[in-house]
């Protein structure tokens, strides 16, 4: 804990410098640009919806691979990152952010992709960054002494990463005024110094499923999933739309776990599902394990939060992945220059925030070429994965021909659509 400014400036110092040693020892990984994660869970209110803000700052690469490279690379993904740099000299000498993460660091998954935005806002805004990792969103009391302690040890700006820290970080938001806090999913936010980040990661599930659709021979897709909440829903839907839409006669069975993070429950989830008929498993959650049990089945596996190819490269199809960086950027240098502005942030393709990462190589190239072309769309605006005609489960009409689904009932999202088997609770 720092006493004094001086003490406080040096520990600074001492941080900042291990950070550039981690994120030069990080330049050898492959994967880096990768960045992605697993969203801990989000239920988006419908006021929420209609405040989403779109800064449309972040920037994307655009470029399909398909000999099977990463289509997001998080150094091309954020301009105004460089600019950044150029301005840390002048940032608060005095100032640093600390995040908050749900399950250790690995090598793949949400908490990994968290902390690859985390060490490109730190290079980008030259403002030292810290984390707490296995910080359990189901324990407020746990929450609440890891944001004290943050707050004690002097950090301006608290950046949570699960959807369950939401209650707990509006609370301390309320008590510590003068320390900007930011949650990542959930649907609070205030008018002072609480925001809320989050990003439409059902663009690039939709594209998954595509591939996913195209890939299954028992026409059986397993689903292994978290929380039967919205934003684990709305993924469920998107990626069967995707399937559906190059194979209408897809099924897409739905195994929930309750968990983000357990990887005995999520690999026995995903094995009942291949016992059952499924030969691809797609998933919901951060760890690997899901991938593994397709890999040892012999089935194929659509992965979620980074590009995981390197952990079951067999099994392996595609992911949809996120790019933090920019994002956690902005927000800390805002918090530093004394502009930060909070509300609510959901961005998607034209933003960079989310993507897809790399295609195997044995994906057929008339579907890579389909995905290609809806990537741009979503890019440009062209293409609302939930449009109708649209149907729910159980055959109700929820959308009409044309008709495309408000913020509200996204966001919102309780229902499954046909094509899902399974209930959500």
């Amino acid at each position: 804990m720092k006493s004094t400014k001086s003490t406080k400036a040096l520990l600074r110092l001492l941080a900042l410098l291990m950070a550039f040693v981690i994120i030069a020892a990080a330049c050898g990984d492959d994967d880096g640009d990768d960045g992605s994660g697993d969203d801990g869970g989000s239920a988006v209110s419908d006021d929420a919806g209609d405040e989403m803000a779109d800064d449309g700052d972040m920037a994307d690469d655009g470029d399909m691979a398909d000999d099977g490279d990463d289509m997001a690379d998080g150094d091309d993904m954020a301009d105004d990152g460089d600019d950044m740099a150029d301005d840390g000299d002048d940032m608060a000498d005095d100032f640093s952010a600390a995040f908050l993460y749900i399950s250790p660091i690995g090598e793949a998954g949400w908490t990994w992709a968290h902390d690859q935005g985390r060490l490109y806002a730190e290079e980008a805004t030259g403002i030292p960054t810290f984390f707490v990792d296995s910080v359990n969103d189901g324990s407020p009391a746990d929450i609440e002494a890891a944001i004290r302690t943050l707050v004690a040890d002097g950090h301006d700006v608290i950046i949570g990463t699960s959807f369950g820290y939401m209650d707990t970080m509006e609370a301390m938001a309320a008590e510590f005024p003068d320390v900007v806090f930011e949650h990542v999913s959930g649907y609070k936010a205030n008018d002072t110094n609480f925001g809320n980040t989050f990003g439409k990661i059902y663009q690039p599930r939709y594209l998954t499923g595509m591939i996913a659709g195209a890939a299954t021979e028992t026409n059986q897709i397993g689903y292994v999933a978290a929380f039967p909440i919205p934003e684990v829903a709305r993924g469920i839907n998107a990626f069967t739309l995707g399937a559906q839409r190059v194979n209408p006669d897809v099924e897409v069975v739905v195994q929930w776990t309750s968990t983000w993070f357990d990887p005995a429950i999520e690999g026995d989830a995903a094995d009942a599902l291949l016992e059952g008929g499924a030969d691809v498993i797609a998933m919901h959650q951060d760890t690997t394990s899901a991938g593994l049990a397709a890999e040892a089945a012999g089935a194929r596996w659509v992965s979620y939060n980074s590009d995981m190819s390197e952990f079951a490269p067999d099994a392996y199809l595609a992911s949809a992945i996120w790019n933090w960086g920019p994002r956690y950027a902005k927000i800390i240098s805002s918090a530093a220059d004394g502009s930060y502005v909070p509300g609510f942030y959901w961005g998607g393709y034209e933003d960079g925030i989310v993507d897809i990462g790399s295609i195997a190589a044995d994906v057929d190239a008339d579907v890579v070429a389909q995905v290609e072309d809806i990537r741009q769309q979503m890019i440009d605006g062209a293409f609302a994965v939930f449009s109708g005609p649209l149907f729910a489960q159980d055959g109700t009409q929820l959308l009409a021909e044309g008709e495309v689904m408000d913020p509200g009932m996204l966001l919102g999202e309780a229902f499954f659509v046909q094509g899902v088997v399974g209930d959500i609770g």
